[in-house]
């Protein structure tokens, strides 16, 4: 048996007070860890471990033996080569901000944080519109950085999340509707496979537009939840910042009316930026929270980017669709602090649902399917919301089909517990039958893995495995997750 494993002896322990008896790491695997990263940049100590042991779901906490904050990708790589020597599992962290177990290291091992360290904005290439960020860069910290180039970087998932987990899960968010996800947006990435091998997926220094030569690594590796290998660089394509920005917002009498207004204005081929869904809950829960005055009704939040003429005529376009759909009125702002206030409360969802219902877990889950069939499936889910009385409200970047479910739980209330493990397989299960997916941003993490079979077919699901295998052959990039 290895010498670094499961060899946990008294004496240890006693060295290591703040690990667990499940240790599968002994003081000598982690002096040798820690003098690849540095004496002050790892931490074995419970506050920082539990901090690394799960992220906003319901999963149980799972904590890794050790944490490491390295400075650079050579780091990375001997970490990765002495734990692939050990089999010992080892979790990419950026940010904690996912929602379906991710991050959870349930077979313990070593947690490797990219935030501390590797958060550094390498360069930007303004006349090219791109640039090279740490994986542990934050989506804001970026943007800020770019406010004086003109440029923007749109991908925004909601959370500041680090531009390595959101290539990890394919994060989108409101604008993917104009910008796409994550994986229409990166270049070219930096990777460490699990033997310790640095990888360049598109070409050593590669970050043209198009780019067919060879097999499509990046977009492996995008989605693939850390369990192929370490992101630690990532080149972004950046987009101009918009002229003009126009938002709005447009109260319906029903769920049915505002949807099907999202699936006629995207069927026009509207160059719209972002159509976000609130249901009547949620805007009620906005207006104890932020002290809104909206009307509380199933509400679109819309925004259109161009120039000035361009984005008035896309909002009068916009706005004679939801009248045939009884929208009851339909405000417009280009001025940037109206535009602020008007979109309040699709930003400050997910606090002013929180706010209403404290002391109570607060999760998110999300699905994605069809345009046509967004009418269908969300007005069964409130139907099924209803009948199995949970406190859930609906919010959605309804303009691709994809939604969400903020959900509220005692979860010492096994009743209650029930009801929403059902009503997750219920929504799962129905977008996964209308030609949807039991996912649209989220990722799969240990949430969702029970559905992938469902979803893909056995072959697809043997294929994904021997990718793995060939990659990871000892399993140790964050095991046990996605199937």
């Amino acid at each position: 048996m290895n010498r670094f494993l499961f060899n946990i002896t008294k004496t240890t322990r006693l060295n290591l007070k703040t690990i667990r008896e499940y240790s599968i790491l002994n003081s000598a695997a982690i002096e040798h860890l820690s003098s690849i990263v540095g004496s002050s940049n790892y931490s074995v100590s419970e506050a920082i471990r539990t901090h690394h042991s799960k992220d906003e779901s319901l999963h149980e906490e799972a904590h890794p033996d050790l944490v490491v904050f390295p400075q650079n990708t050579d780091q990375i790589s001997k970490i990765l080569q002495f734990c692939n020597k050990n089999r010992i599992p080892a979790i990419a962290y950026g940010a904690g901000s996912g929602f379906e177990g991710g991050i959870n290291a349930i077979k313990g091992g070593v947690s490797i944080d990219t935030s501390k360290f590797m958060n550094n904005i390498l360069e930007v290439n303004v006349e090219d519109f791109d640039c090279w960020v740490d994986s542990g860069t934050t989506r804001k910290q970026l943007n800020n950085y770019l406010k004086d180039t003109g440029l923007w970087f749109p991908i925004d998932p909601g959370a500041d999340a680090c531009i390595g987990g959101m290539c990890s899960t394919s994060a989108s968010g409101t604008n993917a509707v104009r910008f796409g996800t994550m994986r229409e947006n990166v270049l070219n990435l930096e990777c460490v496979l699990a033997d310790g091998t640095v990888i360049n997926t598109a070409g050593l220094k590669a970050r043209s537009r198009k780019n067919v030569a060879g097999y499509n690594l990046t977009n492996l590796m995008i989605g693939s939840e850390g369990t192929l290998g370490v992101i630690t660089k990532v080149a972004l394509k950046l987009f101009p910042q918009p002229e003009t920005i126009l938002s709005a917002v447009a109260p319906f009498p029903d769920v049915a009316s505002a949807v099907q207004s999202t699936v006629e204005i995207m069927q026009t081929g509207l160059p719209i930026a972002r159509i976000e869904f609130l249901d009547e809950k949620s805007i009620q829960a906005n207006n104890i929270y932020n002290k809104m005055g909206l009307d509380e009704t199933p509400t679109l939040f819309l925004e259109f980017h161009g120039s000035k003429g361009t984005v008035d005529q896309q909002a009068e376009a916009a706005m004679e669709i939801c009248k045939d759909n009884q929208c009851k009125e339909f405000n417009w702002a280009t001025d940037p602090e109206e535009r602020i206030k008007l979109w309040h409360a699709r930003h400050n969802s997910w606090f002013a649902f929180k706010s209403i219902h404290p002391n109570r877990k607060a999760i998110s889950t999300d699905v994605c399917v069809p345009i046509s069939k967004l009418p269908e499936v969300l007005v069964q889910t409130k139907k099924d919301i209803e009948e199995l009385n949970l406190k859930t409200v609906i919010v959605g970047h309804v303009g691709d089909g994809n939604f969400h479910t903020f959900i509220s739980l005692d979860t010492a209330d096994t009743e209650e517990m029930k009801r929403y493990y059902a009503y997750s397989e219920k929504l799962v299960r129905h977008a996964i039958k209308v030609e949807g997916t039991c996912t649209g941003e989220h990722g799969i993490g240990l949430g969702k893995m029970k559905y992938m079979e469902e979803q893909f077919g056995k072959s697809p699901i043997d294929t994904m495995r021997l990718i793995k295998k060939a990659l990871d052959p000892n399993n140790i990039l964050n095991p046990g997750k996605i199937f």
